[in-house]
């Protein structure tokens, strides 16, 4: 199954210098149809009214986190076969694990490369 690069992509971070940084990369991959939410409030009125293929959000936001927003993502049934992936700065076990037990798809710790993220957004949309 290969990736289907016209689909629409939500990328969720706080910081607009991520967000350039996170949609840059993406284009690296040929990904251009990519939506940005600046918190998870945002992206799940913007998940609830769109049409994306994938979610692709940081952990530390305010006032909705990362995990937050993928929980709200797992518990509507229109959304909760969304692929996730979070990107976080810290890879402490227990946040892993709160992700992995929230649904997460997949899980980057920063910094990362158009490699790496190019290799978790096959490895999710290929075995979803």
């Amino acid at each position: 199954m290969s990736v289907n690069h016209a689909m629409n992509v939500l990328i969720v971070d706080d910081y607009k210098t991520m967000l350039r940084i996170i949609r840059n990369l993406l284009k690296q991959i040929d990904f251009d149809n990519v939506d940005e939410a600046t918190d998870g409030t945002e992206a799940l009125s913007k998940l609830r009214s769109g049409n994306y293929g994938l979610v692709i959000s940081d952990w530390n936001m305010q006032p909705m986190t990362g995990l937050e927003l993928l929980q709200e993502v797992r518990k509507d049934s229109r959304l909760k076969t969304i692929p996730f992936i979070m990107i976080t700065a810290e890879s402490k076990v227990e946040n892993v694990v709160a992700a992995k037990q929230a649904g997460v798809s997949n899980y980057i710790v920063k910094p990362f490369n158009a490699e790496t993220l190019k290799d978790k957004i096959e490895k999710v949309l290929c075995h979803a």
